[in-house]
């Protein structure tokens, strides 16, 4: 689902316009982010509750909340502008006590510029541990160390959730910690089905990958020559499914108050087509990278429109059983699944309460499956041992093809990433009571699973400990 975490709940909408910085475009939109910035960088208490009060009323009740974030973050400075028009204003900006980088994305209404319509910021890769990379240690010690870790989270109640790590195919450790259903007091094990959020972007890529590979669908088509019908035309004469598989079609987010109003009504993918498929691209189609959940909800109407099944049909049979992954799937929210764990997200008193509110109908192509630690391996080695695709097009899947603002690249629903020396591949997720990475290292032979049922960077902490601690290559053989 959402990529990341959206950290500023609580600073949503602003009404009147103040001089912004000389740095910030002269558009309402990027005078709307300028008094976020501001207001939100000041720290002073009095003045946030004052902007809650006359814009968020409903946050303006619990102040504390906003201003513990404000304390945890340390605010934040702008590095640059993405994307300027009058009505958005999207870029990039540093949190201060961690130097984590975030996107975000200001829209405000055409018909009242001084209305925020829409407010997103995310983290552009899992949290840093703040300060230098540990050194590396020796396996044994480092698996030791992540011990001692989640035991100390998962007694304070910092981490919920299940990690496995693997060597060459084969686990070398794996624990759950904390409840999968806190009122029935059901714990957490290692089969504890959890739900990814954006992990799955990984099926959907490797899901039309195996059609390209197939012959049935070309990179460089566009989106009509698969839904002829699609309501935009410049969308569909223009966007290719490259481009939709690297975010950088312009195709936008569905996340926002349409999707809010509708949420539980949208059943199906041609539901969101329905909803959001008027609108023209955000940007010239290939001229940036922008993340975009609609366009990989695209994909999976091209994957239903070429094979002929239903998106979680054709995953189902040539993604999750060619890999063995027995306990991965989408059904509906409102369909119980034996195992699956309920998700729990901080409510403005900071109390832990389910996400159900939050969540879609059903997960899509974009993300909001659920899985298990041991089947994202599974996936992992599939993928490796091309068990679904063959090593070209496994290649071409998972090398890194766009910059992306993290520095990392963006591959087909893979991140490629090189972090102090090391690169992985893999994609991570979250949204309010859900978080979770897959990490495979091809120098070293480690493999990285982490899910939890909790708010983010809960996975990411937990992903960025081990990975710098385990060493960075495979042992010479003696």
């Amino acid at each position: 689902m959402r990529k990341h975490l959206l950290w500023a709940a609580t600073l949503l909408a602003a009404v009147t316009i103040a001089a912004a910085p000389q740095q910030f475009p002269d558009t309402p939109a990027a005078r709307q982010f300028s008094i976020w910035l501001d207001t939100f960088n000041s720290g002073d208490q009095s003045r946030i509750l004052k902007y809650l009060q006359a814009n968020f009323p409903e946050r303006a009740k619990n102040v504390e909340r906003t201003m513990e974030f404000r304390k945890r973050t340390g605010g934040f400075d702008f590095q640059k502008s993405e994307t300027s028009t009058p009505t958005r204003f999207a870029g990039i900006v540093k949190e201060r006590n961690s130097g984590q980088l975030a996107h975000f994305v200001m829209e405000v209404d055409p018909a009242d510029p001084d209305h925020v319509g829409n407010f997103m910021l995310e983290p552009v890769q899992p949290q840093a541990e703040s300060g230098p990379p540990p050194g590396r240690m020796s396996e044994n010690e480092a698996i030791a160390a992540l011990r001692d870790r989640l035991a100390k989270d998962g007694a304070s109640g910092d981490f919920s959730g299940a990690v496995l790590v693997a060597k060459n195919g084969n686990p070398i450790f794996s624990a759950a910690y904390g409840m999968a259903d806190r009122e029935k007091r059901i714990p957490n094990r290692v089969d504890t089905l959890f739900r990814l959020g954006s992990m799955n972007k990984m099926f959907t890529a490797v899901a039309v990958l195996q059609l390209v590979q197939a012959g049935k669908i070309k990179l460089t088509d566009t989106l009509g020559q698969y839904i002829p019908d699609y309501p935009n035309k410049d969308v569909a004469a223009k966007v290719t499914i490259h481009e939709l598989l690297t975010h950088t079609g312009g195709t936008g987010d569905f996340f926002g108050p349409e999707f809010d109003a509708h949420r539980l009504e949208l059943r199906t993918l041609q539901d969101y087509i329905n909803l959001l498929g008027k609108r023209g691209p955000e940007f010239a189609p290939g001229s940036r990278w922008e993340y975009s959940n609609y366009g990989f909800l695209l994909l999976g109407v091209v994957i239903e429109r070429v094979s002929g099944q239903s998106y979680y049909d054709y995953v189902r049979d040539h993604v999750y059983k060619p890999a063995g992954m027995d306990s991965t799937g989408s059904l509906a929210e409102d369909q119980p699944v034996p195992n699956r764990s309920i998700g729990y997200m901080k409510d403005d008193n900071g109390k832990l309460i389910p996400n159900m509110d939050t969540l879609p109908y059903r997960g899509t192509s974009a993300g909001g499956g659920y899985s298990t630690v041991g089947d994202l391996l599974r996936f992992a080695n599939a993928l490796e041992s091309h068990k679904l695709l063959d090593a070209h097009y496994t290649e071409l899947l998972t090398t890194g093809k766009v910059d992306t603002p993290g520095g990392s690249k963006y591959a087909y629903g893979f991140g490629d990433r090189t972090r102090n020396g090391v690169r992985s591949i893999g994609h991570n997720g979250g949204a309010p009571g859900m978080n979770g990475d897959l990490e495979i290292f091809p120098e070293s032979g480690y493999v990285i699973a982490v899910l939890a049922n909790m708010d983010p960077p809960a996975a990411g902490r937990i992903m960025d400990f081990i990975e710098n601690r385990l060493p960075a290559k495979q042992a010479a053989l003696r």
